[in-house]
């Protein structure tokens, strides 16, 4: 889909919005503006004060969410795209309730992590796991985490808090001499991938999906009763960049706006097979960054503040 999103025809808007109606009807409020999206954490974000447990912390909203639970390069990016391209509010990593107010979907961090403590928040919510196989993903997370594991640290590492707990609680970071192993990561991934089928088993509000496969995203659609008429699913755009030009995670996601915007995109039609839609395919190879580049009025801020300005969820782990 081409950056000028917003300039879509009316009629295109009214297909997609009746698919954001379904996941819920409840307006959304209104956005505080922050242009930084990065999961680099502020001053005040690198000591946040200490949680309780969940105690009588409830979200107050009927509105169906939709939480993608799959673990990192299994394919978040491409579902999140997917679902903004249904006209669905989308957030790719959130750190505070209001991103998760203001979203129909979240994915990625802390959503992988914090899976029991969100289905506790919002009982109506529907939850994505993705699978992907284990030959692709060690090396993909190797890659990420070479990036990643110096911003990780505990207390000088830049990413934000949320993040840094996320990938503590699941991948042992702080406890491991190679967090990169990759012995280490497929226990990781195992372990992860038993619990999640442990705990949804038998429910009807789960699916697993393996983006690869044949009609992948024609399941999500139908899982989430969604439509898949919608003329923009056939145009989502990612951002072509050698390795050269690959920066660093926080450098790479916290510059929206610079030169790297303006480089050629290459468009990346959804396939439509006798099986049904596939995914788009992003973030291929060492890119990590393909969210932060794409386009679209209905992606969500990370760093949303509402009432409670930048407040978390006040539960632990």
């Amino acid at each position: 889909m081409p950056d000028n999103a917003n300039n879509s025809p009316a009629a295109t808007h009214a297909k997609c919005s009746a698919n954001a109606q379904h996941i819920g009807n409840a307006a959304h409020a209104a956005d505080t503006q922050h242009t930084d999206h990065s999961p680099i954490a502020t001053t005040a974000e690198m000591n946040p004060a200490k949680s309780s447990a969940l105690g009588g912390e409830q979200a107050s909203v009927e509105k169906q969410k939709v939480f993608i639970i799959g673990l990192p390069r299994t394919g978040t990016t491409s579902v999140s795209v997917a679902l903004l391209e249904q006209g669905l509010k989308v957030a790719h990593m959130a750190f505070t309730k209001q991103a998760f107010m203001l979203a129909d979907a979240i994915s990625d961090v802390p959503c992988f992590s914090d899976y029991r403590q969100l289905d506790g928040l919002f009982p109506q919510a529907k939850f994505v796991y993705l699978d992907r196989d284990m030959v692709k993903w060690v090396p993909s997370m190797q890659m990420l985490l070479g990036k990643m594991l110096p911003h990780l640290e505990a207390k000088s590492g830049r990413f934000h808090p949320i993040m840094k707990r996320s990938f503590r609680h699941t991948f042992a970071i702080d406890k491991v001499t190679d967090p990169a192993d990759e012995a280490h990561l497929i226990a990781c991934y195992q372990r992860h991938q038993n619990e999640v089928l442990a705990y949804f088993h038998g429910r009807e509000d789960f699916i697993s999906l393996n983006i690869s496969h044949a009609g992948s995203l024609s399941r999500l659609l139908q899982f989430l009763g969604l439509t898949t008429d919608c003329p923009t699913l056939g145009q989502v755009t990612d951002r072509a960049f050698s390795d050269s030009q690959i920066k660093s995670v926080p450098n790479q996601i916290s510059q929206e706006g610079t030169s790297q915007e303006k480089a050629a995109v290459q468009s990346l039609p959804v396939n439509t097979s006798e099986h049904g839609l596939d995914f788009p395919k992003l973030n291929a190879g060492t890119h990590v960054a393909a969210w932060h580049e794409y386009k679209h009025p209905n992606k969500v801020n990370s760093n949303s503040a509402g009432p409670q300005s930048r407040k978390f969820f006040d539960y632990t782990l």
